[in-house]
């Protein structure tokens, strides 16, 4: 590993609707790629795991076995218990989104609107832990 190499973050914005969160994880020192989509994610999981993921939960109503984008992530990341992922819900969303915590626990989840604040918050508990 590099010495300037710092934790590496992977946030997948699909929605977005919260505030550019790219210079607070250069400034928390995270080398951070983004990607716009589960699929794109699912590709840079596979060349390099990060230490911590920060997504949204898109509840969706239309998939047969699962109520959001995230399920997939978080089946795919049980196999790697490591990787820190927060998300951001829609509160409107919350049975929902806490039916899915129960079954792949997230590491900190924060409802819309999203603060920059609460991010830092829960990254740096992320690299405290």
């Amino acid at each position: 590993m590099h010495p300037s190499d710092g934790p590496r973050l992977l946030a997948i914005i699909e929605l977005g609707g919260y505030p550019n969160l790219l210079p607070l994880y250069r400034r928390l020192g995270f080398d951070t790629e983004v990607v716009n989509s589960q699929r794109k994610a699912q590709a840079a999981l596979k060349k390099r795991l990060p230490d911590v993921i920060v997504t949204e939960y898109n509840f969706q109503s239309d998939f047969r076995d699962r109520t959001s984008n995230l399920e997939t992530l978080m089946a795919y990341l049980q196999r790697h218990p490591g990787v820190k992922v927060i998300a951001f819900f829609q509160p409107e969303f919350l049975p929902k989104f806490e039916a899915m915590n129960a079954r792949f626990p997230l590491f900190a989840a924060i409802p819309l609107p999203v603060t920059e604040a609460a991010v830092e918050e829960a990254l740096r508990r992320a690299l405290a832990g």
